[in-house]
């Protein structure tokens, strides 16, 4: 029997159907909730520097129903005992994120930590259409309502212990490594000041003393915009963290992310990469979090994951 034209169509149109139906199935129901754990090692320290596990936490995203993953981060968080926590915002994904925060990071308590906010650690989300994310970097049209964002940073600051790097600079001392750290709050929303990051690195060098070791110099931002990686890299920076990418979210198998919501390079979407400035290079770790918005629920080919970094000697 010949099969008409119509038929023919009618078929590929069924299969085509039937497959995407399977992947949004996968990505919704399954792969948005595969947690991982993505190792790397950098060599930044100092010869002869003992080596430090960084765990870097990104996009949580947080509701507060979702107790697989509070239980995921809380166990991992366990299990690996990290000797320094960066968090790189987008932490809260819903009014009542904080419940669910409290859950997942609890055991983190006491641990050295850093973070900065991303715009949904300020503002709720709500509902968008997903193929506006496919034109380029999401815009805000209107006021969104506010989070109780000083909550959050009370959590952090208070119950944490971990230091707020939101347009601010810090030194420390970890491990036997000075590091500096340097921080930006969200570019995406056009919160960062770089225009002051200047002033705020000759003010955290000042108070050092002379004799002070050469410090590791550590930036930190949730969106990794172009601008935003040189401004860091040209106060010193030789470790760039940042998430807000998603890693693409859903990404194609064997090509990977076709959009990072900012400027960056789709190919550095997700995971460790290098970035380079004025002759000068740095390692540049961007998470591909462990959320999603409550009202775009979908990864695929992109699992969550958290990273672990061991910094060791050069």
């Amino acid at each position: 029997m010949t099969s008409t034209p119509g038929r023919v169509v009618g078929t590929a149109f069924g299969a085509a159907a039937a497959v995407g139906l399977a992947a949004f199935t996968w990505g919704a129901l399954i792969e948005r909730n595969r947690f991982t754990v993505r190792h790397e090692v950098v060599p930044v320290l100092a010869p002869g520097a003992r080596p430090i596990t960084v765990l870097h936490l990104s996009d949580l995203h947080m509701a507060p129903w979702q107790h697989q993953k509070q239980e995921w981060v809380a166990r991992v968080s366990e299990l690996i005992e990290p000797d320094l926590v960066v968090a790189t915002g987008d932490l809260l994904g819903h009014e009542d994120g904080l419940t669910g925060l409290r859950r997942a990071l609890g055991p983190l308590a006491g641990v050295p930590g850093v973070f900065v906010h991303g715009s949904n650690d300020i503002y709720a989300p709500r509902p968008s259409n997903w193929l506006k994310y496919l034109s380029g970097p999401s815009k805000q049209v209107s006021p969104p309502a506010r989070l109780d964002t000083a909550s959050l940073v009370t959590f952090l600051e208070d119950e944490l212990g971990w230091w707020d790097l939101n347009n601010r600079a810090r030194a420390v001392e970890l491990r036997g490594t000075a590091i500096e750290f340097i921080g930006t709050d969200d570019p995406h929303i056009g919160r960062d000041r770089l225009d002051l990051l200047t002033a705020l690195v000759d003010e955290m060098r000042a108070s050092l003393s002379e004799s002070a070791p050469d410090a590791l110099v550590i930036g930190l931002t949730h969106a990794p915009y172009a601008r935003i990686l040189d401004g860091l890299m040209t106060q010193g920076a030789e470790l760039i963290f940042a998430g807000h990418t998603h890693g693409g979210q859903v990404c194609v198998p064997g090509l990977g992310a076709l959009i990072t919501n900012c400027d960056l390079p789709a190919d550095q979407a997700s995971g460790l990469s290098s970035w380079s400035h004025a002759r000068r290079r740095a390692f540049l770790e961007v998470s591909a979090g462990l959320g999603t918005s409550i009202y775009a629920p979908v990864r695929f080919a992109c699992p969550p994951e958290a990273v672990v970094l061991t910094l060791v000697a050069r």
